[in-house]
């Protein structure tokens, strides 16, 4: 059983199929289909049945997929550590959402840097909130900032330390502006501007789209969250925001907040991670530092922007499913 075998096999349970396995992991059907044919073999199991849509796990398999995530998270970590003591850099890895990454993880990183870790490397993940609890559990990110793992993860914690405001926001003149008190369902057919995961519904935003009937073909993704609140201002559209994120854009004018009953939505940041050993000592002063003023700070004031020579975009992962 080697370690090769146990990637493709999880892999292969995660996504629900060899040919997608092959795509994610970067090799062929032949060497994913020989990987785990070896395992049937060796473990006298089937390990999985095709059946409507993908595969179903036996109960063996399904008892090997949940030990093969370990062992292979073991070794990433490891490998992750070894390299870190070579090279006498802390590293770290964190991942949030598309709009996480964007508005919250720069000024947040950068005040941890500065009054914690001078010298760190760090590795952004945008990927779906959905798979924060994958992430952490098979070691793939160190913390996730957003929401806390939508299903409970064994070994993981949720620290929570930000409290948050969404709203709807409009172009000063938009037509809907002077109107008190609209009804979320007269929203649904406007034309909404969103960042690249704006309707995720494991989002606060993406939830109220979806209870309001707000579907694909009425909303335009832009490149980043950015990109899509300039084209509101330009009058192009609405779109759902952090109040902190906005409020010098409606101070000096260019948004405006409509009132919308039940739309001054309010939900909570969290820094999840392993717990006891298994959070590495980077990930570890990172979850104590976001519950400090100083990151509350560095987080509310992020319009100021990042110095551009400290600004590291994030690594856009496709999880496939």
């Amino acid at each position: 059983m080697t370690l090769t075998q146990l990637r493709s096999f999880v892999t292969v349970a995660r996504i629900g199929s060899v040919k997608g396995a092959a795509q994610s992991l970067g090799v062929t059907e032949a060497a994913v289909s020989g990987a785990v044919a070896a395992l049937r073999r060796e473990l006298g199991d089937v390990l999985f049945i095709r059946a409507a849509g993908g595969i179903s796990l036996t109960p063996g398999g399904s008892r090997l997929a949940a030990g093969a995530a370990e062992i292979v998270g073991l070794a990433e970590e490891t490998r992750h550590r070894v390299r870190q003591a070579s090279s006498g850099t802390a590293h770290l890895r964190v991942a949030s959402s598309e709009a996480g990454a964007e508005q919250v993880l720069p000024a947040l990183l950068t005040a941890f840097g500065r009054r914690r870790q001078p010298d760190l490397d760090v590795e952004t993940l945008a990927v779906p909130v959905a798979v924060f609890g994958d992430l952490l559990r098979d070691r793939r990110a160190d913390v996730t900032i957003g929401p806390a793992p939508r299903r409970p993860v064994p070994a993981v914690e949720s620290i929570p330390f930000l409290r948050f405001q969404l709203v709807v926001v409009a172009a000063p003149d938009h037509p809907l502006r002077h109107r008190q008190r609209l009804a979320p369902a007269q929203l649904a057919h406007e034309p909404w501007l969103l960042g690249p995961a704006g309707l995720d519904p494991d989002t606060l935003s993406g939830a109220f789209l979806a209870h309001i009937g707000v579907e694909a073909t009425g909303a335009k993704a832009f490149p980043s969250v950015t990109a899509s609140l300039n084209a509101v201002a330009a009058g192009a559209g609405l779109s759902v925001a952090f109040l902190h994120v906005v409020r010098d854009d409606l101070r000096r004018g260019s948004l405006a907040v409509l009132d919308v009953v039940g739309a001054r939505l309010g939900g909570m940041l969290y820094a999840s991670a392993l717990t006891g050993e298994r959070r590495s000592t980077t990930a570890a002063a990172l979850c104590r530092f976001v519950t400090t003023p100083a990151a509350t700070q560095a987080v509310l004031t992020r319009s100021n922007g990042v110095p551009m020579s400290e600004f590291r975009p994030p690594v856009h992962v496709t999880i496939w499913s």
